[in-house]
């Protein structure tokens, strides 16, 4: 059976969770105010910020079996560092 989280995958989907929090930041830093864009920002936000945590973890373990892979490893460390940026602006 084919492994269903590749370093492919894991990368992509690091990027996509990254992507999704500096767009917030863009728009909400320009002032972006447009009624489907707060949709989406309020109907995705806790959806990403689990799947942040979750796919941390699944990387990090992944690194840790693994052949490290480098733009696995740099996905990997900006989610970390997106993750601590995210989770420390609530405090």
């Amino acid at each position: 059976m084919k492994k269903l989280l590749t370093n492919k995958n894991l990368t992509s989907i690091n990027f996509i969770i990254v992507s999704f929090f500096v767009l917030i930041y863009l728009l909400n830093y320009y002032k972006v105010e447009f009624v489907l864009i707060g949709f989406f920002r309020e109907l995705l936000t806790i959806p990403f910020l689990i799947a942040e945590l979750v796919f941390l973890v699944l990387g990090i373990q992944i690194i840790l079996k693994n052949k490290i892979h480098f733009l696995t490893l740099v996905s990997i460390l900006v989610l970390a560092a997106c993750s601590v940026v995210t989770i420390g602006s609530f405090f």
